[in-house]
């Protein structure tokens, strides 16, 4: 019952923040400018709220056990929380502060429970992160890496849920597979907040995630990540890798990609992305009568399609380590080639393009 518990009461607390966005949309609303948004009315964009208030019922009914693991995650996971929301409130939050905050969050999930990562399976870095600071460090970095990228691949209804959710659910099976109930049952539960939100979110969009929420998800997912290797040393650390490959590639790509444009900063948002590139090619001449909206939600299955491949190689090989790397790589190609067809293909320039090239 804990399960249907967590995701009704994120699904109603949601639904109150799409009921009462007349008192608080003056600052909650996500405009429909820029570069990077497809969405075409003015939407609430604190969903984080009602995450946070999910995994607020789950504390609140779980028992001890849980309570244990799940209340230093929750409490490291606030600056990142608080910095994203911020940003939906004031949008005047930068991308280096966010960042910093996301960081910040794994720093402080090292305070509170001393774990950092240092089995990576590779033997050099391996002897490196035998250094608390350095490890720390690293952790950090990454931690805060996973939670921007969720936050990057966030940009059509239900896009960033459902791919946390379908990750979520990969390391709890995997945490399954070696008798790890605990973690397991944390990463359910945390999915199940995510699926409570996804009924307000897909495929219509009526509430956003936004950056508090795509941070706080990400955070979650990224020290699940960090956690599963380090209680279970069967479990390598390239299962957690492979799972999360989707929004990591999403990112590394990204950076490169913006740093080959002259005179444009790395940080600045496009629609290059690839969903981006899914929507544009795939979705829009495949339901050419459909309303916008509808195309937006429709871009995101295929994309949690390609999540789940990953993950279901890593749930498969989660002790393998050459299967794990193999894994990783074939994620790299097929994400690369995707690109590139999908860019072949992308001869439909979307509505805001198409005005910013007019312009």
């Amino acid at each position: 019952m804990i399960y249907f518990t967590a995701a009704l009461a994120t699904f109603l607390i949601a639904l109150l923040i799409v009921r009462t966005q007349h008192w608080h949309g003056a600052l909650s609303m996500d405009s429909t400018l820029g570069v990077q948004k497809f969405h075409t009315n003015p939407t609430p964009r604190i969903g984080g709220v009602a995450i946070a208030c999910g995994l607020a019922v789950v504390y609140l009914l779980g028992s001890a056990e849980l309570r244990q693991l799940l209340a230093p995650i929750a409490l490291a996971g606030i600056p990142a929380f608080a910095a994203g929301l911020a940003e939906d409130l004031t949008k005047r939050v930068g991308v280096l502060p966010r960042l910093l905050a996301t960081i910040f969050s794994g720093v402080l999930a090292w305070w509170l429970t001393g774990v950092a990562m240092r089995n990576t399976g590779l033997s050099a870095m391996d002897s490196l992160l035998s250094y608390t600071p350095f490890a720390v460090l690293f952790t950090a970095i990454a931690v805060g890496g996973v939670a921007n990228a969720v936050n990057i691949i966030d940009g059509f209804n239900g896009l960033a849920i459902g791919a946390v959710t379908i990750m979520l659910g990969a390391m709890g099976l995997i945490a399954l597979s070696v008798g790890d109930a605990q973690l397991a049952s944390v990463c359910f539960l945390i999915a199940a907040i995510a699926l409570g939100f996804a009924a307000i979110n897909w495929p219509l969009g009526y509430l956003f995630l936004g950056d508090g929420g795509a941070y706080l998800l990400g955070f979650l997912l990224a020290w699940i990540a960090v956690l599963l290797p380090m209680r279970n040393p069967q479990v390598t650390a390239w299962s957690t890798m492979l799972v999360c490959s989707y929004p990591v590639l999403e990112v590394v790509y990204s950076f490169y990609r913006r740093s080959q444009r002259k005179g444009v900063s790395a940080t600045q948002p496009d629609q290059e992305h690839l969903h981006h590139l899914f929507h544009r090619a795939i979705v829009r001449p495949s339901l050419p009568q459909a309303s916008s909206t509808l195309q937006n939600g429709m871009t995101s299955p295929i994309a949690w399609v390609y999540a789940l491949l990953p993950c279901s190689w890593a749930v498969l090989f989660a002790r393998d380590s050459f299967m794990l790397f193999l894994g990783f790589i074939l994620a790299t190609f097929t994400y690369a080639v995707l690109y590139r067809q999908l860019s072949r293909m992308d001869w439909q320039p979307s509505a805001p393009a198409a005005l910013l090239q007019k312009d």
